[in-house]
């Protein structure tokens, strides 16, 4: 079984952060896609891409009630090697362990690239996914912007998409009987190599805009400022102390404009991740954090605008195919997820499951996420069983 990761371990290293930075349409993630498109052509895979972007590669001939598994292979800024590119490559071998035995799918069967599943380039998670299943409508995933400036649609474009033909895509999503996604654990659930998801938590992403006043930072004195970074500062703090009874609230990004050591901002973005296990719980947490950062943007004479960027209500997988799933690969367990993924956004419109595969270290989104070698053969010794038993 070749090592598909070893493949592209070069590939999108970013030098600055650790890790690797693959974002949408942006080179590497570019030349990622390539390197899919020829693996899967090696294997006899017919591979074509829907008008947003995703990337479907047919073994046989495509149809409808499709099994179809896959994820994706860009990655947040300095993010682990695993994150995505794991199940990808398991898919790919997962075709290798099944041809070798002779096993033909007698149910149309795809593997699946979708693209922009992070956000690390235009803010919003599994962007390829949410306007396959019009989730977000074309008009505002082309509106949204990169660190440099370029739009989505402009960037879409280059890549050879056409913007204005992208949204909700019935054809696509018609094919898709079963969708099944295998991922690195992000966490340390799992006392076994694999296991199956249970649920998503409710998240989403928020965008706390403070306004003060830019100033000299020599020449302005403490009680004539109106500086936004306080506020900002204590919005962190609140985020904190909202986290509560298994809820999870981060400030992983801000921003200060313009952004000189020797001055004052003149505005402050800060973005929230918030996630809890139900809806109103990760609503709650929000509403607190916004009322603490509304009060400490009024004491220093600031003000405050809340944008929120994306969100995702609790997902609770089909729970036949959870079992069934379970039970096929020997009783393994099942467990929750805080983090989002293209399953869960297509599991409000066909059924959807996900494997996980062991990471001992719990840490993800970071360059030390880990699996071993043999935890990660497990997982394709799973995934091809999965396939097996459902496109049978």
């Amino acid at each position: 079984m070749s090592d598909l990761l070893a493949d592209i371990a070069d590939v999108g290293r970013d030098a600055k952060r650790g890790g690797y930075s693959r974002h949408g349409f942006a080179p590497a993630e570019l030349e990622l896609r390539q390197w899919f498109t020829a693996e899967a052509g090696k294997r006899g895979l017919d591979v074509r891409a829907d008008r947003n972007g995703n990337l479907w590669a047919w073994w046989g001939k495509p149809g409808r009630n499709a099994v179809v598994t896959g994820s994706h292979l860009d990655s947040v800024p300095g993010g682990g090697a695993f994150d995505g590119p794991l199940g990808v490559v398991s898919a790919l071998q997962a075709v290798d362990v099944l041809r070798a035995k002779g096993f033909v799918p007698t149910r149309p069967f795809a593997v699946v690239v979708f693209v922009e599943e992070e956000g690390g380039r235009f803010g919003v998670a599994c962007l390829g996914s949410r306007l396959m299943t019009g989730a977000i409508s074309p008009q505002a995933a082309a509106k949204l912007t990169d660190p440099d400036g370029v739009t989505f649609g402009e960037a879409a474009h280059k890549a050879g998409f056409d913007p204005l033909r992208m949204g909700r895509d019935e054809r696509a999503l018609s094919m898709i009987g079963d969708f099944v996604e295998l991922h690195v654990e992000q966490g340390r659930g799992l006392d076994v190599p694999v296991g199956v998801a249970s649920s998503i938590l409710a998240h989403g992403r928020w965008r706390f805009s403070f306004t003060g006043e830019g100033n000299h930072a020599g020449a302005t004195l403490i009680e004539d400022r109106r500086d936004p970074m306080l506020p900002a500062s204590r919005m962190v703090l609140a985020a904190r102390r909202a986290a509560t009874g298994g809820a999870r609230a981060t400030v992983g990004r801000l921003i200060p404009n313009p952004g000189g050591t020797n001055v004052i901002a003149s505005s402050v973005d800060v973005w929230l991740d918030a996630r809890a296990a139900e809806d109103e719980r990760t609503r709650e947490v929000v509403a607190e954090i916004t009322a603490a950062a509304s009060r400490a943007a009024e004491d220093e004479g600031c003000s405050l605008k809340v944008t929120e960027e994306s969100y995702g209500d609790t997902v609770h997988f089909d729970p036949d195919l959870r079992d069934s799933l379970a039970a096929v690969l020997g009783g393994v367990p099942a467990l929750p997820t805080g983090a989002g993924h293209d399953a869960g956004i297509l599991a409000a419109h066909t059924r959807t499951a996900m494997l996980f595969v062991r990471n001992p270290t719990g840490v993800s989104h970071a360059p030390e996420e880990f699996a071993s070698s043999d935890d990660c053969a497990a997982g394709v010794v799973a995934l091809a069983t999965t396939v097996e038993h459902l496109a049978t």
